[in-house]
């Protein structure tokens, strides 16, 4: 069981997260709160408000079965929303559905995942899954690097074909994250890799994928310890101007990454220039 000092460190990790980001963080349960939160997520992912990707009904049922609906203030004004639900029971486990935030750069998503973290402590549950599009650097750094979550699962066009304005065109690969909540991964995993560990490690391994722009796509460590695979500077952009190219770094990314967790490779970081570490997991570890 979760115990009070861990609920307490992980409120006040919440608190100062929300100041930093200057919001006010709640639980909803009332339906027009609920419903200003469907618009949000409906402006996200550029969907017409009258066809939301997650609608009002849905979201306010699953509060009622025991979920929650997070939310964000700056003022009045919704910056960031979040939305969890339970797992298997004897997992301790809780899935975050959805979240996002209007700004990347001010710590609100942040700040909205600690409030989910607090929830989820305080009903028991010890780690928290989610996906994510692999493809997409900037949030993979957020995971791996900011909040110190492990890419645990890649899942090949997990939600089929998506007809909103941020995945249209596209195929619906999955990464997905594990965040172990408890104290010792709190403050998330440092961005500077250690020795052994880094950017000219990667820069000498070899080769042994192309990318579609014709640089390698990743290099494999000699000691088969780590595996790097890159990603392209913007997908959203490129998949706007150029969808047929986003779509072979999308085929070239699942075989690189296929591959790896088919032989018990995590994903532990994203680097400010957009390389994955892979590392290989252990019998019985999961890489921190």
């Amino acid at each position: 069981m979760t115990g009070a000092a861990e609920v307490s460190g992980a409120r006040d990790l919440a608190t100062a997260a929300a100041r930093t980001a200057g919001v006010t963080l709640r639980a909803l349960h009332d339906v027009t709160g609920i419903a200003a939160v469907t618009d949000f997520f409906s402006d996200v992912w550029q969907t017409p408000r009258s066809t939301p990707p997650y609608p009002a009904e849905v979201l306010h049922s699953l509060v009622h079965a025991g979920g929650a609906v997070h939310a964000a203030y700056d003022g009045t004004r919704l910056a960031g929303a979040a939305v969890a639900v339970f797992g298997p029971p004897e997992h301790a486990d809780v899935y975050s559905f959805v979240a996002a935030a209007a700004a990347s750069d001010r710590g609100v998503g942040y700040a909205v995942k600690q409030a989910q973290r607090v929830w989820a402590l305080e009903r028991g549950a010890r780690t928290m899954r989610w996906t994510f599009d692999p493809l997409v650097g900037r949030n993979a750094r957020f995971n791996l690097v900011k909040l110190g979550a492990v890419g645990t699962e890649y899942l090949v066009d997990f939600y089929g074909p998506m007809a909103d304005g941020v995945n249209d065109g596209d195929e619906s690969d999955r990464l997905t994250v594990t965040w172990d909540l408890t104290p010792a991964r709190h403050p998330a995993r440092t961005a500077h890799p250690a020795p052994g560990n880094g950017a000219d490690d990667r820069d000498a391994a070899p080769a042994t994928h192309p990318a579609p722009d014709g640089a390698p796509l990743a290099r494999r460590g000699l000691d088969d310890r780590h595996i790097w695979c890159r990603v392209p500077d913007d997908i959203v952009k490129l998949r706007a101007v150029e969808p047929l190219l986003a779509l072979r770094w999308r085929h070239a990314l699942r075989e690189v990454l296929t591959e790896a967790f088919a032989e018990r490779y995590v994903a532990t970081a994203m680097s400010r220039d957009g390389w994955y570490t892979l590392t290989r997991a252990t019998e019985g570890n999961t890489p921190a």
